[in-house]
């Protein structure tokens, strides 16, 4: 799966890379998790950032808390879920980052986080999926979630998940809402293995709140107990 990720370019550099327009508020993340306020682009508004929470609420849901549970969505089954069909047909987004984390485990309890980037650490887009809903005071909320597939050689070591990062080129397919199941599908495959990169952080990054520089520097693999361990 995907729980956490970075977007810690400076907005010049984001809205360079997929030419839209970054607004004042724009700030890194050095955290980005469930349920927080993130940028994303759409094919409606494909100009600029707009601002969504991660955890997807299907517009028919009548169980909002159910977007903690709906922040991925499995490549494999994605056209079989009834909470992604519709958005995945209609409501496709890219989701801009820089890098994920992932945790290994090392014990029963005991688990190492890491930092996975491309090979330069630049700039990449997930491939993701939106939705809307009117909340109980009348306002539109919108809501995405990200695709996840097998992890790639180099990753598997790690976690057997990985997001799906997309090619500057695959962007435009899945932001074409012209393109068909068959088309989109090809695209939802493992990263290149020689293309990414990965190091240990500190457990820092496992508190949401703390979204700060000193959560992606690197650091000795430790477990979250402050466990010192050999394995990375």
């Amino acid at each position: 799966m995907c729980g956490r990720y970075t977007l810690v370019k400076k907005a010049d550099e984001v809205a360079k890379r997929f030419k839209v327009e970054v607004p004042s508020h724009y700030k890194p993340r050095y955290n980005a998790a469930p349920s927080q306020l993130l940028p994303v682009i759409t094919a409606d508004a494909p100009e600029g950032l707009s601002w969504f929470y991660w955890g997807l609420i299907p517009s028919w849901s009548k169980n909002k808390s159910i977007s903690q549970k709906l922040i991925n969505a499995r490549a494999e089954t994605v056209e079989e879920k009834a909470s992604f069909r519709n958005a995945l047909q209609q409501r496709r987004c890219l989701v801009p980052a820089d890098g994920f984390f992932e945790w290994k485990p090392v014990s029963k309890k005991g688990k190492i986080p890491y930092r996975i980037t491309l090979l330069k650490e630049q700039l990449f887009a997930f491939a993701g999926l939106w939705e809307e809903f009117e909340d109980d005071e009348g306002d539109m909320v919108h809501t995405f979630t990200i695709l996840t597939t097998k992890a790639n050689s180099t990753l598997q070591n790690i976690h057997e998940r990985m997001p799906v990062i997309l090619s500057p080129e695959a962007e435009a397919l899945w932001m074409d809402k012209s393109a068909g199941p068959e088309d989109i599908r090809e695209l939802l495959q493992p990263y290149h293995r020689d293309q990414t990169r990965f190091y240990t952080v500190s457990s820092l990054v496992n508190t949401a709140t703390t979204d700060e520089p000193s959560v992606i520097a690197p650091a000795p693999a430790a477990d979250q107990f402050g466990n010192y361990t050999l394995f990375n």
